[in-house]
């Protein structure tokens, strides 16, 4: 069996909080319950999580993100620096309604004053024989969903410094977990993913920003910080259009931006959208580098519906004219629950759709 990352089977991070760690989360809030028994309750949840992925055959294992309230809350409540801001972009569903939201915005020098993901490590690699996998939001969401308001110019003048004060942060916190044996990490990737869409594009410039130099940037912050990656440590990068109880912000084919996504990147590869027509055709993946993998997100964690298995292997077929099938592997579109609130489905649902990911990549790289 493989023990070194990627593997052919992933998931992406999130999974459904069970109804006691929710009812915990509410109790803690209103002082119902004190911290030994708040945590008793997480750690019991966590644990009985990594048995499900376990149980489904999976070799990545994540604690659910269950100590989050959101998938990027846990990064950006450890930083000192943040305050919340509203979002300038909104989610949307099929219906057409809309759905703001808040973000952060720099409102002090932004500092790193403990681990912000050693925690959840540790943790899971205590609870698992599997390998343990860090999820952290990119560097890019804490600038783009307020694009040049991002920081309070009375503490960054120039944006250079919020840079620079935000990539020391990652390198920091990527060397911690190297000394403390970390070996995967994924970046979630929101407004790279999002800039695939000529709608989002064009409310980029409306704000006065260039798309083209928002990819340069972006990448460069990436690519900065993994100038110190600790060796022997896989980054692989997540793009997501945006995943709310089912909701999405951006739609678009990645071909905008797969050239210097997929090149320029330093990343060793990449887990990719591809569950509904909104993420475009596999033809994008032809310009992707031998030397990175994919996973393709196949199979959606906005539906409870289970997705074909002949369905999924012929999409992999596809795939496989523009990418060699070596350099494939599958995985759930997103996490299952990027809010607390989690998405339309049930704990069942998302067993069966992580179960068809391990067996869909069983049968086609045998």
């Amino acid at each position: 069996m493989k023990i070194n990352p990627p593997f052919r089977a992933e998931h992406i991070g999130s999974l459904l909080r069970p109804r006691e760690l929710k009812d915990a989360f509410g109790a803690r809030s209103r002082g119902e319950i004190d911290e030994p028994r708040f945590h008793e309750i997480l750690e019991r949840s966590i644990v009985d999580a990594i048995r499900m992925q376990e149980e489904v055959g999976l070799q990545t294992i994540t604690d659910g993100e269950f100590r989050r309230v959101a998938w990027s809350t846990g990064f950006i409540s450890a930083l000192e620096g943040l305050g919340n801001a509203q979002s300038i972009f909104e989610f949307r569903d099929s219906a057409g309604n809309l759905q703001r939201w808040d973000t952060c915005r720099a409102t002090s020098r932004l500092k790193r004053p403990r681990g912000i993901t050693l925690d959840e490590f540790e943790f899971v690699r205590r609870s698992t024989s599997g390998t343990p996998k860090v999820t952290m939001p990119s560097p890019s969401f804490l600038h783009f969903f307020r694009l040049g308001e991002c920081a309070d110019p009375k503490v960054y003048p120039k944006l250079d410094e919020f840079w620079s004060d935000l990539i020391r942060i990652y390198q920091e916190e990527l060397a911690e977990l190297g000394r403390v044996g970390a070996t995967y990490v994924q970046f979630d990737e929101v407004p790279q993913a999002m800039l695939c869409d000529e709608n989002v594009r064009a409310k980029v410039r409306e704000h006065g920003e260039d798309p083209e130099r928002l990819l340069t940037l972006y990448i460069d912050a990436v690519n900065r910080i993994l100038e110190q990656r600790p060796p022997g440590m896989t980054i692989g990068m997540h793009l997501c259009r945006g995943n709310l109880r089912g909701r999405w912000m951006a739609s678009g084919g990645y071909e905008a931006v797969a050239d210097r996504l997929f090149n320029d990147l330093k990343v060793d590869g990449f887990f990719l959208e591809y569950d509904s027509p909104r993420a475009g055709d596999f033809s994008p993946l032809r310009l992707i580098p031998r030397e990175k993998f994919v996973r393709l997100g196949l199979i959606s964690s906005k539906t409870a519906a289970l997705e074909n298995k002949d369905d999924l292997k012929r999409r992999i077929d596809e795939a496989a004219k523009f990418v060699p099938l070596d350099s494939l592997g599958i995985s759930p579109q997103c996490g299952f629950a990027s809010t607390a609130g989690g998405n339309p489905l049930t704990a069942e649902d998302q067993k069966a759709k992580l179960r068809l990911v391990v067996q869909v990549a069983s049968e086609v790289w045998r």
